[in-house]
């Protein structure tokens, strides 16, 4: 598929991105999909077209840079809310906490892959108030709530597709929405802000945005494997569900039945008092297991680049599991053995520190 994009030489907006387009949005049951450079930039461009300049965009404080940063960009104001300690999300508590009628748009991040089940009644508060939802789906890619997709829940979502992802592009984004009018728009957004791919005038402040023909193979080939992925993720994730169950220290997410999560990432709380940074260093110096990077370690109020933007004991719920998470090793290719291995791992490691607590009392 590369060497045919070489050789026929469309190499930007051409016959594989239209072909990934197509064959991604019809996986995840939306009307319409736009291709772009990258998961941040299809943020930007959703906030763009919804006008959010001078508003406030309603977002979780843990998250990652780029969704806060999506929005500055846009002109818009991020204002940070706390989240639920069931679901590391949004909730319609947190959520009505954080409004003001300066708010246009709530952005509902699935975090490690994991739709909340509260995501109806997030969304009945956002249509009750005219707000638009827009969903933060960077990890969430195959994901589903109650049968139906991610992608499919707010007016608009954002896709990444960078290369620690359940399927990559090597780089690239994607946006996905129902609304044709917000389809058409990021296609001028996406390409200099042309009315046109082979010209004409530029009509908005767009920027280079596309994805070139290269990456839209790589996805389409990542996009065919994406259900044997996920299956393969599931099946690990309830090895660790199974031996976590009677671990001792640490506990795992609880994701209700009718949230089918790829398990981007496998998230589990430690007990307080247990530190995160010497429990990592010991599995990796000790076991030779490293963890994967926290979703995430510190919250976008303790950021440097977005101290102001909140009190910083506003959010108790975010600073807690985002000191206590870990997330363990999953990948698309595991086999029983290691999850295993890393749960035998675990366990050895948290025995150790329980013996020595019970020591120094």
């Amino acid at each position: 598929m590369i060497d045919q994009s070489l050789q026929d030489g469309s190499l930007t907006l051409g016959p594989r991105t239209r072909e990934f387009e197509e064959a991604f949005a019809l996986r995840h049951d939306v009307p319409h999909a736009v291709a772009v450079s990258s998961g941040t930039s299809a943020l930007e461009i959703i906030f763009r077209t919804l006008g959010v300049k001078g508003r406030e965009v309603v977002i979780p404080t843990n998250t990652f840079f780029a969704t806060a940063a999506a929005v500055v960009h846009a002109g818009g104001i991020p204002r940070l809310a706390d989240v639920s300690p069931d679901t590391l999300a949004l909730s319609p508590e947190t959520l009505e906490a954080a409004l003001t009628p300066e708010a246009a748009v709530v952005v509902l991040v699935h975090i490690g892959g994991f739709i909340t089940p509260e995501i109806d009644a997030i969304r009945s508060i956002c249509d009750r108030r005219g707000i638009v939802l827009v969903e933060d789906a960077a990890h969430a890619h195959g994901a589903s709530f109650d049968g139906r997709a991610a992608g499919t829940f707010g007016h608009a979502a954002a896709f990444s597709f960078y290369p620690t992802k359940v399927m990559t592009s090597g780089e690239g984004g994607m946006i996905t929405t129902g609304d044709e009018q917000l389809r058409d728009e990021a296609i001028v957004y996406r390409d200099q802000g042309k009315a046109g791919f082979l010209g004409g005038d530029h009509v908005r402040m767009g920027y280079a945005w596309r994805m070139s023909e290269l990456h839209a193979a790589v996805g389409l080939i990542h996009l065919s494997h994406l259900d044997e992925a996920i299956v393969t993720r599931r099946r690990v994730a309830a090895r660790y569900d199974q031996a976590l169950a009677s671990l001792s220290g640490c506990q795992p997410l609880s994701i209700p039945a009718a949230s089918i999560s790829n398990f981007y990432k496998y998230v589990a709380l430690l007990d307080p008092g247990i530190d995160r940074a010497d429990l990592k260093r010991e599995l990796s110096e000790r076991m030779g297991v490293s963890l994967s990077g926290e979703v995430y370690a510190s919250p976008l109020h303790r950021q440097p680049i977005f101290a102001a933007l909140g009190d910083g004991d506003s959010f108790p719920v975010a600073d807690d599991v985002c000191a206590r998470h870990i997330c363990l090793p999953v990948h698309s290719d595991m086999s029983d053995g290691e999850a295993d291995y890393v749960v035998e791992s675990l366990a050895s490691v948290l025995a150790g520190r329980t013996m020595e607590e019970a020591a120094k009392s």
